[in-house]
C-alpha cells in the first residue's frame, strides 16, 4: 500500500496527470519551445531525473538568501561578512544594502558563495565556511526556500527532490544532552526512548515539517489558478546528521531521522553532513558506522545515504583514505554513497566496488563541488571508473546556491569532459530516479550490462505513453517511483522529437 502523500503533492502524483490526458493544473511541467531564429538548447531541454544530493540551505540562490535576509531586516557584519539577527550596531550593516549598493552586493555573494573564488585558494575551507555566514537566513523560512529550490529543478526539467535539512535540531541537542552518552547502544536507545522522549521531538518535527508545508504552498502559490511548477515536483526529506557533535548528539540524530523515516512519508532517509576530515569525524568514523548498523535493526525501513570519501591525499593521513567507503557500505549500510571520490585510495577497491556494484549501491556526483572542495575533475575523478565496474552512478548538484551551478552544468559537464552521448546521459537520468526512495517498485531493471529494460506489468508497453493497458495502469497507480518514471518517459519522447538530430545513433549529443 503506498503512504499517503502531503496534499501538496496531489496535483503531481494523480494517477490521472500520468495515466490520461492531463488537466490543466495536473500537467507536467512543458519543456520550454525553442526560441525563435536559434535552436534549443541541448542540455537544458533533456529530462534529468532527480537530485538526490542537494542541501536544502546550500541549494538556494544567494541572491535570494540576500532577499530573505532582507524581508526580515538582517544584519550582515562588516569584517566576517556574517549574518546576525538585529538591531544593526556597530560593526554591522542592513542586510538590505546588498539589495542597494552595488559593492556590498558582490562582498556578499562572493562570501556566501564560490563566486569569483581563486582556483589556488582553499575552496574547501572557503565552502564550508558560507553555511556559518549565511546560517542566520537559512532556518527561518525553510518553506521558502524550499519553493525556490524546486522551481529551479522543475525549470531544469527534474522531476523529483530529495534534499537535506535537520529536523528539530535543538529538541535533539537538548534531549542528547540530558541523556547522555551509553556505549551499550541498545541501552542508550532505550534511555533516549523513556517516557516518550524521543516521541516528543519526533512530534515537533512532524509539526515543523507542516509549518514548512503551509509556506510552501504559499510561497509556491499552489491552490491558485497559477500555480508556480514546484506545486508540481515531488520532494522528500532526508534527516542530516552532524557528524562533527558529541557522541550523544550524534546518535541522537540518528535515530530521529529513523525514527522520522519510519512515521512519516515525508522523510525517507538519514545522511551525515559536515567535513569528513574534521578531527572528530576521523576520529569517530567507524563508531558511527556501528551507530547506524544498530539502528537498522531498530528502524528497517529508514533508508541510508552517506557522505564517503569525501577526501584526498593531503587533506588526512593516508590511512584515512584507505577504508571509509567500504565502512560506510559494509557496516553503515549505506544504500548510496555521497561523492566517493576517494574510492581508489581504498583497500582492495576493485572488490569494494564489485560489492557496490552487486548491491547496487549507488554513487552521488556532484562534479562541481567535487572540483572547487577537493579540487578533483576530470580523469581524477573516479566517475569513469564507478561505471566501468558497474557501480550505478547518479548526477547531483550536492550545494549548487553555494557552487553558483544548476544540474544541467552537471550533465554538461558529464558529456563534455567524459564523451557522454545521448543514451549514457539518458541513463545518467532514469538511475537517478531508479535509486531514490520514492516508494513503491520502479519500471527498470538496472544491469549496467543491458542498459535500462523495463520490467514487470508495464514491460510491455511503450514507456511513457499516454493510455497504457489497465494491468501497467494498475500498477503505476500503485507505485509512486512508477509514476515518476513514467513522467519523465513521457518527456524524453517530447524530448526525442525535438531535438532528433542529436539523440538519433551517430547523432553528436
Amino acid at each position: 500500500m503506498c503512504p499517503v502523500i502531503p496534499s501538496h503533492l496531489l496535483g503531481a502524483l494523480s494517477a490521472l496527470a500520468l495515466l490520461a490526458p492531463a488537466t490543466a493544473h495536473a500537467a507536467p511541467v512543458p519543456l520550454a519551445p525553442p526560441a525563435p531564429g536559434r535552436p534549443a538548447d541541448f542540455f537544458t531541454d533533456l529530462p534529468k531525473g532527480g537530485d538526490l544530493h542537494n542541501h536544502l540551505s546550500g541549494a538556494v540562490s544567494t541572491e535570494f538568501l540576500i532577499e530573505l535576509a532582507t524581508d526580515d531586516g538582517l544584519c550582515i557584519t562588516t569584517d566576517t561578512t556574517t549574518a546576525v539577527a538585529p538591531p544593526c550596531g556597530p560593526g554591522t550593516r542592513p542586510a538590505g544594502d546588498a539589495v542597494t549598493d552595488a559593492a556590498f552586493r558582490q562582498q556578499v555573494i562572493r562570501a556566501w558563495s564560490m563566486q569569483d573564488f581563486p582556483a589556488d585558494g582553499n575552496g574547501h575551507d572557503h565552502f564550508f565556511a558560507t553555511f556559518g555566514k549565511f546560517g542566520e537566513v537559512t532556518w527561518r523560512h525553510p518553506g521558502r526556500m524550499l519553493a525556490e529550490v524546486a522551481n529551479t529543478a522543475a525549470r531544469q526539467n527534474q522531476f523529483y527532490l530529495e534534499t537535506m535539512i535537520s529536523p528539530a535540531s535543538g529538541q535533539a541537542r537538548d534531549l542528547a544532552d540530558k541523556v547522555g552518552y551509553d556505549a551499550d547502544l541498545d541501552r542508550m536507545h532505550d534511555k533516549l526512548l523513556a517516557q516518550g522522549a524521543l516521541d516528543a521531538v519526533v512530534r515537533q518535527a512532524r509539526a515543523d515539517a507542516d509549518t514548512t508545508d503551509t509556506e510552501f504552498r504559499t510561497a509556491a502559490h499552489c491552490g491558485t489558478p497559477r500555480p508556480d511548477a514546484a506545486c508540481f515536483l515531488p520532494y522528500r526529506w532526508i534527516s542530516q546528521v552532524a557528524r562533527l557533535g558529541t557522541p550523544e548528539r550524534v546518535f541522537t540524530q540518528m535515530a530521529l531521522g529513523m525514527r522520522l523515516a519510519e512515521r512519516d512519508p515525508r522523510f525517507v532517509a538519514v545522511n551525515l553532513v559536515q567535513p569528513e576530515d574534521g578531527e572528530v569525524a576521523l576520529r569517530d568514523y567507524r563508531l558511527h558506522m556501528r551507530m547506524l548498523n544498530y539502528l537498522k535493526t531498530q528502524y528497517p525501513k529508514a533508508h541510508i545515504t552517506l557522505h564517503a570519501g569525501e577526501l584526498v591525499p593531503g587533506l588526512v593521513k593516508p590511512e584515512d583514505l584507505t577504508f571509509h567507503i567500504r565502512e560506510a557500505v559494509q557496516t553503515g549500510r549505506a544504500e548510496r554513497i555521497g561523492h566517493g571520490v576517494s574510492v581508489l585510495h581504498e583497500d582492495r577497491w576493485p572488490s569494494l566496488m564489485r560489492d557496490m556494484a552487486g548491491r547496487r549501491v549507488a554513487v552521488e556526483v556532484p562534479f562541481h563541488s567535487n572540483e572547487q572542495i577537493l579540487r578533483v575533475s576530470g580523469a581524477a575523478h573516479p566517475f569513469a571508473t564507478y561505471r566501468r565496474h558497474g557501480v550505478p552512478v547518479v548526477l547531483a548538484t550536492d550545494d549548487p546556491g553555494v557552487s553558483r551551478i544548476e544540474i544541467t552544468d552537471e550533465y554538461r559537464r558529464a558529456a563534455d569532459m567524459y564523451g557522454l552521448r545521448y543514451p549514457e546521459l539518458r541513463d545518467l537520468a532514469r538511475a537517478s530516479l531508479e535509486h531514490s526512495f520514492l516508494p513503491g517498485r520502479g519500471l527498470w531493471n538496472d544491469d549496467i550490462r543491458t542498459g535500462y529494460r523495463p520490467v514487470g506489468p508495464c514491460a510491455d508497453e511503450r514507456q511513457g505513453s499516454g493510455r497504457p493497458a489497465d494491468r501497467c495502469a494498475g500498477f503505476l497507480k500503485r507505485n509512486l517511483k512508477a509514476q515518476v518514471q513514467w513522467r519523465q518517459e513521457a518527456a524524453f519522447r517530447r524530448f526525442e522529437a525535438t531535438h532528433a538530430r542529436t539523440t538519433r545513433p551517430g547523432g553528436n549529443r
